[in-house]
């Protein structure tokens, strides 16, 4: 079967290369990938950034979904047919998370979902919602889980209550549609006024364009009547905290997610302390978390939006078009 390998850092790096095929053993399942997404860490982690000392050649990617082809002993959850989707971390079925069920993140600790068949744990798959296409499905179980557990697995997001989303990637938009379906009012930030009029067609109430609008903290405190929001969306990293901090109302939440504009700088606690503001880091989530989030999805009949469609054999394009920062959604790869 066919699969990417990482064998060098850098995206020349990628390698299509034929592995045996799996076979499932006990307490595992065989899946054959219908549909795979990009998540910006897949990014940095072909380009080195994420773990310089990853081990390879390694198959990257977290997040797919397709068709159980076999079964091992014991399994009793899934048979052949179902149509399933892979758990962002292998080993996570549900509770705390722990150092140790955190290093069975599929695409980093071990082999991701870029290839044509994948075994993975039995407790490390899901159900999908059935009125999803496989490349809808693809998107769930990183960005998705993400944005889910921000807005309803610590302290839930309620009616009435101000989101602000940061830009238009996966994450963002999940938080935009989620928060909509909770009756809260979502603020979304981004340099494009294009990309801002598809978020209020989603949904949001309000958009800021952070270039045209540098203090966009400011417009985010005007925009809720001087109060600040109840709830930063934050995958901007060092580079955007500050703004966050300034953004969220006295006793709001930011939901730490991402780096996207990078992980060094300093943090000014006293913003935190004077506004007893409550910031909780967010690494995707469990199984559990999986399932209440696709619960929902078939209730609302919720559609993840996807920006555009690659060929497997297209994936080196498909990440260098996630770097240019272009897309509106989720970056989809079709394995036929």
């Amino acid at each position: 079967m066919k699969a990417f390998e990482i064998r060098e850092f850098g995206l020349d790096g990628l390698a299509l290369v034929d592995r045996p095929e799996p076979r499932p053993g006990p307490g595992q399942v065989l899946v054959r990938i219908r549909a795979a997404s990009l998540n910006y860490r897949d990014l940095m982690m072909a380009k080195g950034q994420y773990n310089p000392r990853l081990r390879r050649p390694l198959v990257p990617l977290s997040d797919g979904a397709g068709e159980v082809l076999a079964v091992g002993e014991g399994v009793h959850r899934f048979q052949p047919g179902d149509r399933v989707a892979g758990c962002f971390f292998q080993g996570w079925s549900d509770g705390e998370p722990t150092e140790e069920k955190t290093r069975s993140a599929l695409g980093g600790g071990i082999d991701g979902v870029l290839a044509e068949q994948v075994v993975l744990q039995e407790e490390g798959v899901v159900h999908v919602p059935e009125h999803l296409s496989d490349e809808e499905a693809a998107t769930l179980p990183c960005a998705a889980l993400t944005a889910w557990n921000a807005l309803f697995e610590g302290e839930p997001v309620r009616p009435g209550e101000a989101v602000l989303v940061q830009g238009t990637g996966g994450v963002s938009l999940f938080a935009l549609q989620f928060a909509r379906m909770a009756g809260a009012r979502v603020i979304a930030t981004s340099s494009s006024d294009a990309k801002l009029e598809r978020a209020r067609e989603l949904g949001a109430f309000a958009g800021v364009n952070y270039r045209a609008t540098p203090e966009w903290d400011a417009a985010a405190r005007d925009l809720t009547g001087g109060a600040g929001v109840d709830q930063v969306i934050e995958v901007g990293g060092a580079g955007t905290f500050e703004r966050s901090l300034g953004a969220v109302r006295a006793g709001g939440r930011i939901s730490m997610i991402g780096v996207l504009s990078g992980a060094q700088g300093g943090v000014n606690p006293i913003p935190i302390l004077m506004k007893s503001a409550r910031v909780r880091g967010i690494y995707v989530g469990s199984r559990a978390m999986f399932e209440r989030m696709n619960a929902a999805i078939s209730l609302h009949g919720l559609r993840p939006v996807v920006d555009r469609v690659f060929s497997f054999e297209e994936t080196p394009e498909a990440l260098r078009y996630l770097e240019s920062g272009a897309h509106f959604g989720k970056i989809v790869l079709r394995v036929d």
